[in-house]
């Protein structure tokens, strides 16, 4: 049994996200509550 995270949700654009980068491989968003400036 699998259960879906915030970051499969994210994955299959059922929530939205501010997505900076993707490819095959990765997938990179900004974090709603960063830590520093460019927190990613």
């Amino acid at each position: 049994m699998s259960q879906e995270t915030i970051f499969t949700k994210i994955i299959n654009r059922e929530i939205p996200a501010d997505i900076v980068y993707e490819d095959e491989l990765s997938l990179a968003f900004r974090d709603i509550n960063p830590q520093a400036p460019f927190h990613i």
